[in-house]
């Protein structure tokens, strides 16, 4: 199969004395000599080493090859009229942390379905996987506990996410070790507050997972203060603990896409009330 390299610079040259069949329309379009126009499309011409226009003194005609190219860069123009100011739902691609998405995401997710057409494609990572993948354009946003200030990317602070220490009924806090421990990883917080560790340890990597079994007895844990459900259950505040932030941050649009805008000002005016 031949190989061409076709000169992209002189297509709009082409496109337009295609369509209008005449050199000297095309010229004015371009605001340049009827020349310029004749040259340019020979030079494209001889780029792809096939004759597009047949010339005459009195008419312009496109051979076969260029009807075929006419009507794909018309295809072209149309599919880039849809990409930027078509009204087709877009998809907004956002990352997240488990606990995010199994409490305050999900009231988010209910409203933006409500006021918007446009897709959700929401995925749980680690907090490593989602500053990589929003870097490298995966993610349209990602919500996580920090604060990204570079060069690509920036975030935006939400709201303060208080810990507190559940249980079902009354516990001895400076006697925690004594008590079963639900952990979410191995970087709980329950291992940072407490040198002594429990006996008794269980890893569960789900917030809701571990309300559960905090109501049921099977233990204590330290969750966000936000997927806290009152009821059955005890809460003590946690002292010692740094204060740790919801942030949502996104790559440094000079302006954010029209679909992405709109949940991000929704998201803005949530946590303002």
């Amino acid at each position: 199969m031949k190989d061409i390299s076709l000169d992209y610079r002189y297509l709009k040259a082409f496109m337009l004395t295609a369509r209008f069949l005449n050199f000297s329309k095309a010229a004015q379009e371009l605001n340049i000599a009827q020349s310029a126009v004749s040259r340019q499309i020979k030079l494209l011409e001889e780029s792809v080493g096939d004759q597009l226009i047949i010339r005459s003194s009195k008419k312009v005609i496109l051979t076969e090859k260029g009807m075929i190219l006419l009507r794909e860069i018309e295809n072209f123009e149309t599919k880039i009229q849809d990409i930027f100011f078509g009204h087709m739902n877009k998809i907004i691609r956002v990352g997240i942390l488990q606990g995010l998405l199994e409490t305050w995401f999900n009231d988010i997710m209910v409203e933006f379905s409500k006021h918007s057409q446009h897709q959700l494609n929401v995925e749980v990572n680690s907090l490593e996987m989602l500053k990589k993948n929003l870097h490298e354009g995966k993610y349209d946003l990602i919500f996580t506990i920090e604060n990204i200030q570079s060069e690509l990317a920036s975030s935006l602070k939400l709201f303060e996410e208080k810990m507190v220490l559940i249980s079902k009924s009354e516990i001895n806090l400076k006697e925690a070790h004594a008590y079963p421990w639900i952990v979410y990883s191995d970087q709980d917080h329950l291992f940072q507050l407490y040198k002594k560790r429990s006996q008794k340890i269980i890893v569960v990597n789900s917030i809701t997972t571990i309300l559960k079994l905090v109501k049921k007895g099977v233990g204590i844990a330290i969750i966000p203060d936000h997927t806290l459900d009152q009821t059955g259950i005890k809460s003590y505040e946690v002292k010692g603990m740094p204060k740790q932030f919801i942030y949502l941050s996104s790559l440094n649009f000079s302006q954010h896409p029209e679909h992405i805008k709109k949940l991000v000002e929704m998201i803005k005016k949530k946590e303002r009330s």
